[in-house]
């Protein structure tokens, strides 16, 4: 006589077919879910995710001039060390428009990332290995930051000076560009613009100052106060366009964010076995040097803008061979 199996626990039973728990903390081991729990995970991940983007984005939206003028504010620092007057132009009547709600929504999208970042990891973390999970929950936090450390740094440092470099380079002696004249020798007094710090008061119509505050050439016509563009008295002349240093700005903050996660692509080389640590450090010299390379293309102004983005390079290698000390030289051992 053969005695029936015990049923399993009722515990077990229950969470084979469970859906996965909605709240904050769970076990990803302790449930399966079949490919339509898998559908609706998903589909409630994303609208949790784009939710907080779309509010953050009117917010963004609703400051969309303070947002442009955040951007602008490293040429605005470079226009006011270089005596040129802080304008920039476009070129489409529109532009001025769609270029504030790209901003915006870049924005957007940055401050909400963690978030959504974290939506995703909710999805993905139940088909990972407790190894993979751990290296993420280790490594992404790390990640995030150096992102955010790269991107504050190029806005901070970088971009001012390599834009000072770029607006005053090939622009020649600005007091000596012309024909020289003998004021002895002219028929009329040399007409000098006032200067204020700001705005007067009260100004009248056809009132011409200058605003040193700004670097900004006004004048009042018809009731309004105008600004009179005016460049260098060099041979060239830079006329830059809102678009184009936009799109340049954001270019410079994803690639000095990608650029900063170097730490954990050393670490990555080297956990895969394509390279060891005392490889790396043998080939110090070599990356170093390339590295002076990148920060002279990037920045070109060797006492101050290539320095200030050469350190860091160095800095970020060597941390990444500091997390990497302990992983074996040999990949079979890992």
């Amino acid at each position: 006589m053969t005695t029936a199996a015990p049923p399993e626990p009722k515990e077990k039973l229950n969470y084979q077919s469970k859906a996965r728990p909605r709240s904050a903390e769970f076990d990803p081991d302790a449930y399966r879910m079949s490919f339509g729990e898998h559908l609706e995970e998903l589909r409630m991940r994303l609208m949790l995710g784009l939710g907080v983007f779309l509010l953050v984005a009117i917010v963004c939206l609703s400051f969309g001039e303070h947002v442009t003028k955040f951007f602008l504010r490293p040429l605005e620092i470079a226009q006011i060390r270089t005596h040129m007057s802080q304008q920039i132009y476009y070129t489409e009547a529109a532009e001025s428009f769609t270029v504030m709600i790209k901003a915006s929504l870049i924005v957007a999208f940055a401050i909400s990332s963690p978030w959504m970042l974290y939506q995703l990891w909710q999805f993905i973390a139940a088909g990972l290995y407790p190894k993979e999970r751990k290296y993420i929950t280790k490594y992404l936090p790390l990640s995030i930051t150096l992102l955010i450390v790269g991107m504050v740094f190029l806005y901070l440092f970088v971009l001012p000076l390599m834009l000072e470099f770029f607006l005053t380079f090939g622009m020649g002696d600005p007091m000596h560009t012309g024909k020289t004249i003998d004021p002895t020798a002219a028929t009329q007094p040399a007409f000098v613009v006032p200067h204020y710090d700001g705005d007067p008061a009260k100004p009248l119509e056809g009132q011409m100052w200058f605003d040193s505050s700004q670097n900004r050439l006004k004048v009042v016509l018809g009731g309004a106060i105008c600004v009179i563009p005016y460049g260098n008295a060099g041979s060239a002349t830079p006329l830059i366009t809102l678009r184009t240093y936009i799109d340049m700005v954001i270019n410079l903050l994803l690639s000095f964010g990608l650029a900063f996660q170097m730490p954990l692509a050393v670490l990555a080389l080297v956990r895969i076995g394509i390279v060891d640590v005392p490889t790396l450090k043998k080939m110090r010299r070599i990356v170093y040097f390339s590295m002076s390379i990148v920060a002279a293309f990037i920045v070109p102004d060797v006492v101050t803008g290539m320095i200030a983005l050469m350190v860091p390079l160095i800095l970020l290698f060597e941390m990444g061979l500091w997390l990497a000390r302990d992983i074996p030289v040999d990949p079979e051992t890992n």
